[in-house]
């Protein structure tokens, strides 16, 4: 019988590499993206990236409420496909292996292979599939995808509220490995699921047989944070940049959590049965307590994102619950077992495979739609191998079709300057020509300008901060929100530049020259 078990679980790690070999294949080899929405998104990483290869630091260089990390992975993908075009998907099928490395230790080791096999397959899914989870399945987006990452991350890691069956080799010093790292790439991807991650390991800590692993594991989590800081510097300017945009975007209240929560009525119902179940037969508050943190801080982490669904933990919650319900039943022979260790299992692949086979087709449309070149090239020189389609979205597509439009247009206008500049800001939501033409990035800024969700009229850097290094500010007319940034740095651009050229959707300006300028400010000194 052990015999039989343990040849079942070397299944258990065989398909789950397979699995995210096949998903990091469909991502990376074609070496294009292809998208049909949330342009400015992509442009926001895309800017990352030429970042961190002109050697920026983030928080450091410039100002951004995400972590290090929403940076860096971009920045790896351009390394590896050493395109602007394969960055996202080399960086996503490289996160797709690299999560399946943890995902397989601790599902192969506390999950029987029925229950680990498909949920890894699920997980592993959700940080590869190219969309904004929630949204059709043809539109093709690698936008918000560190929301994937932290999803995946933190649905892996509450598996390990379970306790192994049977502790292997160095089960320990792997557990708080796995642990860690887990807990360090949220915490260093977006925060929010980094501290519900603490917030688990430190839940789990009231183990008594788990606590060892536990502890060290938040010990390497302290040390490398104090590491990581020895070399970033800027771990109290990601807090001021967070609670700045904290600030503008403020909490949210009862009304949008109990959105959140209608939106995701079935699944919290099936999340409910499981429970229902598990708690029948063990009568144990740990589970209860187990059950919550997966529902709520769940529900809390949605209501901050820009999902329409997707409370992944949700997933985790009945996945552990399966496996409660066959250890219980396995001991004995009774046909009631027999039904639970059968009808379990099912339930949970029927609530996990709507949404893998969802994510299946949407990776697979996105291989099919970059190796086919659909849609018409983005149009600036270092942006080749990215495309915009429309394939069968629903809905008017005439903005995103006039956004890229108008890129091409502000990139022409650049390339007409008599002499080429060296530093290029937009006052709207993203600078796509810095990484699309080759230049080099702005310093100080803003990584993106969402008004009303990191910048408003009485939280923002002040117009030399933004604006003080850059040369060529590009303004346009019809932008995502221009609007309310030229009221807002409307009379320092006045002063500081000159427009030298206007279109219909753009006005250029240059900076005024040294001397200028400093006329310009003793009058408005004097004058004030």
């Amino acid at each position: 019988m052990t015999l039989s078990r343990e040849r079942q679980t070397q299944w258990v790690p065989v398909v789950l590499l397979a699995a995210a070999a096949l998903f990091a294949l469909l991502l990376a080899a074609p070496g294009q993206t292809v998208t049909t929405a949330y342009l400015n998104d992509l442009f926001i990483f895309l800017d990352g990236a030429h970042r961190i290869a002109s050697g920026q630091v983030p928080n450091r260089d410039f100002h951004t409420a995400l972590g290090p990390l929403s940076f860096y992975v971009p920045a790896l993908g351009y390394w590896i496909s050493g395109s602007m075009g394969g960055a996202m998907p080399a960086a996503m099928a490289a996160m797709t292996v690299g999560l399946a490395l943890p995902i397989i230790h601790i599902l192969g080791s506390r999950l029987r292979p029925v229950v680990a096999i498909p949920y890894g397959v699920f997980l592993l899914l959700i940080v590869a599939v190219p969309i904004n989870l929630g949204e059709s399945i043809a539109s093709l987006s690698f936008a918000m995808f560190y929301n994937r990452i932290g999803w995946t991350a933190l649905s892996t890691l509450l598996v390990m509220y379970l306790r192994p069956e049977q502790t292997r080799g160095q089960q320990d010093v792997l557990d708080a490995l796995c642990a860690a790292v887990l807990t360090l790439t949220m915490l260093y991807t977006k925060l929010t699921y980094g501290l519900v991650a603490l917030g688990s390991l430190a839940f789990m800590v009231f183990d008594s047989r788990q606590r060892r692993w536990v502890l060290w594991a938040l010990g390497v989590i302290a040390l490398a944070v104090l590491t990581i800081e020895l070399f970033w510097h800027s771990s109290l300017s990601h807090l001021e940049d967070l609670a700045l945009a904290g600030q503008v975007s403020g909490t949210k209240g009862i009304v949008d959590l109990a959105s959140s929560f209608l939106g995701h009525l079935r699944d919290y119902l099936l999340l409910a049965i499981f429970a229902i179940m598990v708690l029948w037969r063990t009568r144990s508050l740990r589970h209860l307590l187990f059950f919550g943190i997966c529902a709520f801080p769940g529900l809390l982490i949605h209501s901050q994102n820009s999902q329409a669904w997707g409370i992944i933990t949700l997933f985790a919650g009945a996945a552990v619950a399966t496996e409660i319900l066959l250890r219980f039943g396995m001991p004995t022979g009774r046909k009631g077992n027999r039904t639970l260790n059968i009808g379990a299992p099912l339930l949970l692949l029927a609530f996990l495979l709507s949404t893998s086979l969802y994510c299946f087709m949407a990776l697979g449309l996105h291989t099919i739609a970059a190796v086919t070149r659909m849609g018409e090239p983005f149009g600036l020189p270092r942006f080749n191998e990215l495309r915009l389609t429309t394939l069968w979205v629903p809905g008017d597509r005439t903005f995103v079709a006039d956004y890229l439009t108008s890129i091409r247009e502000g990139a022409r206008l650049l390339g007409e300057l008599p002499v080429k500049p060296e530093n290029v800001s937009v006052l709207d939501f993203a600078n796509p020509f810095s990484a699309g033409l080759g230049l080099p990035p702005s310093r100080g800024d803003y990584a993106w300008l969402h008004w009303g969700r990191n910048i408003d009229d009485r939280h923002h850097l002040p117009p030399k901060e933004l604006l003080g290094n850059v040369d060529i500010l590009m303004v346009p007319k019809d932008g995502i929100n221009d609007a309310p940034l030229r009221q807002l740095y409307g009379a320092y651009i006045r002063e500081a530049f000159v427009a030298i050229r206007e279109t219909d959707r753009w006005v250029v300006h240059r900076r005024r020259d040294a001397k200028m300028l400093s006329n310009l400010g003793r009058s408005s000194e004097h004058d004030h």
